[in-house]
């Protein structure tokens, strides 16, 4: 009996230890996210258009995601995202991409990710918790500089701009394929429970005190009070005033 309490303690406690790190790596995490911000927008001529991120719906950033492989290659990585709600920009959302390709390849390098989410669509795939670019949500390589050309179809078209900066080049990407999903780990050990990716991205969760300096940053570059968050579908028009005459 007493092996039994003490085998629960042990596990009680490794999973708490467990926890902490994660937390701690979550914040890490947030951090290194701000700081990507701040060093891509440095250079405006060479950064994320402002046009984009005052239209963004919500703003993802992935740092040091792995790529590589040998015949069969691959990449991964862990991301924060955050979206604009009518209180300002959301507590953060932790989240996993991966994908894979086939070809001549060997080696392997990091590249940190931002994807920016351009319209309702766009964020309506983010808030489902799983996703495909490409194939669920239409994505773009963004345009970079200060400003974005006018003949782009960036506004138009795509729901996900992809960004990627790898030995200090900063440039559009292609994520075609690409799987997102939450990453419920990371969610459970950051807010102590597990809260799904619509409660948090819209606004229904307070953001923590660690999470202060990605949201910042985000608000830095592209004021939350830009762009108003998706509307409910209306409703049709009701009594007399709506017939026609």
């Amino acid at each position: 009996m007493n092996r039994v309490w003490v085998a629960g303690l042990v596990m009680a406690l490794s999973a708490v230890a467990w926890a902490g790190e994660t937390r701690d790596r979550d914040i890490q995490r947030i951090h290194h996210a701000a700081v990507i911000l701040d060093e891509i927008m440095a250079a405006p001529d060479k950064g994320i258009p402002e046009e984009i991120l005052n239209d963004a719906k919500c703003v993802a950033v992935v740092p040091a995601m792995m790529k590589g492989g040998f015949i069969v290659g691959g990449e991964y990585g862990k991301g924060v995202a955050s979206c604009r709600t009518q209180n300002g920009w959301s507590a953060p959302a932790f989240f996993q991409v991966a994908g894979g390709s086939f070809g001549l390849q060997i080696g392997g390098q990091e590249a940190d990710l931002v994807l920016i989410i351009m319209n309702d669509h766009g964020m309506q795939h983010l808030l489902s918790s799983k996703f495909k670019l490409g194939a669920n949500a239409s994505a773009a390589a963004g345009p970079v500089g200060r400003h974005a050309e006018a003949d782009t179809d960036w506004r138009m078209r795509a729901e996900v701009l992809t960004y990627s900066r790898a030995r200090g080049v900063f440039a559009g990407i292609s994520l075609n394929g690409d799987e997102i999903n939450q990453n419920k780990d990371d969610t459970r050990a950051f807010y102590g429970r597990m809260v799904p990716f619509r409660t948090i991205l819209t606004g229904k969760i307070a953001s923590p005190a660690e999470a202060e300096p990605f949201l910042s940053t985000l608000n830095k570059y592209a004021p939350a009070g830009r762009v108003t968050p998706p509307k409910a579908a209306e409703s049709q028009p009701k009594g007399p005033s709506s017939q026609p005459k």
